[in-house]
Parts: structure tokens; C-alpha cells; sequence
């Protein structure tokens, strides 16, 4: 069996021979990602499938063109990605408008100014968020942090969801999100910056409620 995170080359060779068990293992492994990124970029669920099964689709399709310039990962969401932007089912946001719009989310004072020398767009030093309480009420509270988190990232703008989404969720690295998406080293990290800070905004205001 080739393992998925193994020896991509002994996997490109199996699927470039039309081994179909090694298809049917990759289509397994990397499925729930692609339509959990997939579902960022269009309006339905049906929509973030088709996208996936074209995804697939071009993968048979286009293996023999693949030069391991990147990992077989990135380059499938990279295929992935350019298929949801061509549909044209929602239209793609700039990062300068998201960026915009998550202002309204958490007090933009919070943040450094963009001319900050270290540290653009994070937190100031005196208005950093406080600690989550360690108490086994906090930990009861758990299951449900978890469903809030997942609600406050749906609402999050495109990109920043996105770059939430394969960081955090996903684990993808910086250069890996900044390459499949097209942004700058300090654009990539505005924004999953951003997006971690509304969802702590919406975790934040949780506890404030919580008696």
C-alpha cells in the first residue's frame, strides 16, 4: 500500500499507471478537505461538490503534466481553487476589501497600524485579548466552543476564511497558503491574523454572556 504522506513519487507513478485502489485512497484522504476549502469560494454545498469531482477529473486528466515543482497536496488545491474562481458562482474579494470589512468585527484600536514597523496588523501590547478562563467550567464549555468557533469562521470574509481554514484546520504552512493563493508573506499573515482575532471577538463575547 503507498502510504498518502509517503513517497509521493512511488504515489505519482501509481496513479500515472491508473492504479485505481492508490486513485481511490487519494480521493479518501483528501476529499473532506478540498470541499471544506471548496464550500469558501461558492455559494452551496452542491456547488463545493462539483467543484471537488472536477477537481478529481482534472487530476486523471492531468497527472502525466505534473512536474513535483510543488507537493501533489498544493498542486491539487491549486486546482482546486482555480476551478471554484472559473465557475463564477461567487465573485472573488480583493484582500484590501476583506480587510476592510473584518474592521467592523473586532475594534480596529486593538490592532498595530499598518505602518508598524514589527508588527503590522497585530495586537497592541495593551489591548491584547485576556486568557481563556482554565476552570472546569471552561472545560465543559468545551464541545461548545468548538461548534461557536466553527459558526464565527463561516462568517468570516473569503479570504480570510480560507487562509484560516488551510492553516489552522488543515495544516498547511505559510508558503504553502501564500503560493496557492496568491498573496504576499505579510498579506497571508494580515489576514489569518484577522480571521483568528473575530473568531476570538465572537469566543469572547460568549464567555461575556456565559453566567
Amino acid at each position: 500500500m503507498i502510504e498518502m504522506e509517503g513517497d509521493e513519487s512511488a504515489l505519482v507513478a501509481a496513479l500515472r499507471a491508473g492504479d485505481e485502489p492508490a486513485f481511490a485512497r487519494l480521493v479518501d484522504h483528501h476529499t473532506p478537505a478540498l470541499l471544506r476549502v471548496a464550500r469558501g469560494y461558492v455559494r452551496t454545498t452542491q456547488a463545493a461538490e462539483d467543484v471537488v469531482q472536477e477537481t478529481w477529473i482534472a487530476l486523471i486528466k492531468g497527472i502525466d503534466k505534473f512536474e513535483g515543482r510543488s507537493s501533489l497536496r498544493t498542486w491539487l488545491f491549486t486546482v482546486m481553487i482555480n476551478i471554484a474562481k472559473t465557475r463564477g458562482i461567487r465573485d472573488r474579494r480583493t484582500a484590501d476589501a476583506e480587510l476592510e470589512a473584518a474592521g467592523g468585527t473586532v475594534d480596529p484600536d486593538r490592532f498595530r497600524p499598518a505602518g508598524d514597523p514589527d508588527w503590522p496588523g497585530h495586537w497592541r501590547s495593551d489591548r491584547s485579548p485576556a486568557p481563556f478562563p482554565d476552570t472546569p467550567e471552561g472545560s465543559v464549555l468545551g464541545s461548545e466552543f468548538i461548534s461557536l468557533a466553527r459558526r464565527e469562521l463561516d462568517k468570516l470574509p473569503e479570504r480570510q476564511r480560507t487562509v484560516v481554514t488551510l492553516r489552522d484546520m488543515l495544516g498547511f504552512d505559510s508558503s504553502e497558503v501564500c503560493e496557492l493563493l496568491g498573496l504576499s508573506v505579510a498579506n497571508q499573515r494580515v489576514l489569518l491574523h484577522r480571521g483568528r482575532a473575530a473568531i476570538r471577538q465572537g469566543l469572547e463575547d460568549y464567555l461575556k454572556e456565559v453566567p
